[in-house]
């Protein structure tokens, strides 16, 4: 099952930490508008302490209450699970898979050329776009600063989002983009890829030289920054993610998982076979079983580049739907 947070996540700062969930419940009642003006002249304190530009820190800061919105957003998360059947259907629909195609074909120059830069090929590249901002059309509308400085504020998480502002802060003060052009989600996901801040600073390039990584209107920055991720969280070019499988229903579910790493011979002594029954072609590489809805479910052969998509989203539901998706539009 899946919950919602591990449905809705986006890039984080570094491989080994994963993907970076939505924020946690704020407090219902906000406190008073002159403690968050004092809130935010510590934040601008530190960020000028640090050497960033008081006149950028202040435009950025210029905020007045905490966002109603945001905090809406924050604490109203609807709790919901999904099968991986129900997630499937829902994320990778016809419509999802017709306009990616589309999209792919019209940058499938830029895709092969970013994919050999950086060691990555196109597919997860499209998966993750198309996961992430609907192909670059959803890329959310709330000025990270404010959401990042509300949920810093009056959030569980205080820590973590104040860390994330100062980044943003950082990265405002380098000149890649505007406080009103750092747009993103109400959780501080930013542009098409979805990068927190710390991500950003971590893995976004600059891949057309314009002096600016620019995640939110530059495909190729987009495509560039994504496949840096990819490549330094050790994807391996040709490598496929995964595939889909056959299972005997006798095999027990304590026996399938990301950790159960085996041959594919060992796997196929045990009666799992290709979708279309055959035999693996290759014996001898390992992978591992996951069968996310129990016997009877659909189940998938998956490689380490299958790891490699969850350094990005640390959800096999997430996972699986990138390649998928990247698979049946590439």
């Amino acid at each position: 099952m899946i919950r919602r947070r591990d449905f809705l996540m986006s890039a984080s700062a570094t491989c080994a930490a994963g993907g970076i969930g939505m924020a946690a419940s704020a407090r219902a009642d906000s406190a008073p508008a002159a403690s968050y003006a004092a809130f935010l002249a510590g934040v601008r304190a530190e960020a000028v302490s640090h050497g960033l530009s008081a006149a950028i820190v202040d435009r950025a800061l210029a905020l007045e209450a905490p966002n109603a919105r945001v905090l809406q957003l924050d604490q109203h998360q609807p709790e919901f699970t999904l099968t991986w059947a129900q997630y499937r259907q829902r994320v990778l629909t016809p419509k999802k898979v017709a306009d990616g195609r589309v999209a792919a074909g019209a940058r499938r120059a830029l895709l092969a050329e970013v994919g050999r830069h950086f060691g990555v090929d196109p597919q997860p590249l499209m998966g993750i776009w198309g996961l992430e901002s609907a192909y670059g059309t959803r890329t959310g509308t709330f000025q990270i600063p404010d959401a990042l400085a509300t949920l810093a504020y009056d959030g569980r998480r205080a820590s973590f989002f104040r860390g994330e502002l100062m980044n943003a802060l950082r990265i405002l003060d380098h000149g890649d983009v505007t406080p009103d052009s750092m747009t993103g989600s109400y959780a501080g996901a930013m542009g098409q890829p979805q990068f927190m801040p710390s991500a950003y600073l971590r893995y976004a390039v600059d891949y057309t030289g314009s002096g600016r990584r620019d995640i939110w209107t530059s495909e190729p920055d987009v495509f560039a920054s994504i496949a840096n991720y990819l490549a330094r969280c050790g994807w391996s070019a040709g490598e496929p993610w995964g595939q889909e499988i056959s299972v005997p229903t006798r095999l027990a579910q304590a026996d399938l998982g990301r950790g159960r790493v085996r041959t594919l011979a060992d796997w196929m002594a045990q009666g799992v076979r290709r979708l279309d029954g055959r035999r693996f072609s290759r014996p001898d590489i390992s992978g591992a079983v996951i069968r996310p809805d129990g016997p009877g479910g659909e189940a998938f052969m998956v490689y380490r580049n299958f790891s490699v998509i969850r350094r990005y989203n640390p959800s096999d539901f997430y996972a699986l739907a990138v390649g998928l998706l990247g698979h049946d539009v590439t």
